[in-house]
């Protein structure tokens, strides 16, 4: 196989992880679905460029962490089908990964959007 056919391959792979993680982890909707809302908050409030730029680093940041974990955790579950404390420390490290992140991007979009206004 050619190499320029192996890295299309490899987009499809990459493009089919990231579609059969929004068809199957809720957590992800949900972060898509905050996406979306800041999106539309920042078209409304006519953010700045640099303002975009936060926002664009906080919302990619935050789904990708959000797809480490969800890969982190079914390959956690392959490794220890039954309750195990070492696996549970990782899950929920790796869930407090997702939740720093979520609250920094939380508290940069209320940063740009409360100084657009007040």
């Amino acid at each position: 196989m050619s190499y320029f056919k192996k890295r299309i391959q490899a987009f499809g792979f990459a493009f089919n992880g990231l579609f059969t993680a929004l068809k199957t982890e809720t957590h992800l909707k949900i972060h898509l679905l905050a996406t979306i809302l800041v999106v539309i908050a920042g078209i409304y409030s006519k953010i700045s460029k640099i303002e975009w730029i936060a926002i664009i680093i906080c919302c990619g940041t935050v789904i990708a962490a959000e797809l480490f974990n969800s890969a982190i955790e079914k390959v956690c579950d392959i490794i220890s089908p039954d309750k195990n404390p070492k696996i549970k420390f990782i899950k929920d490290v790796s869930a407090g990964a997702v939740l720093v992140l979520s609250l920094m991007s939380i508290c940069v979009a209320v940063f740009i959007f409360a100084s657009n206004y007040f």
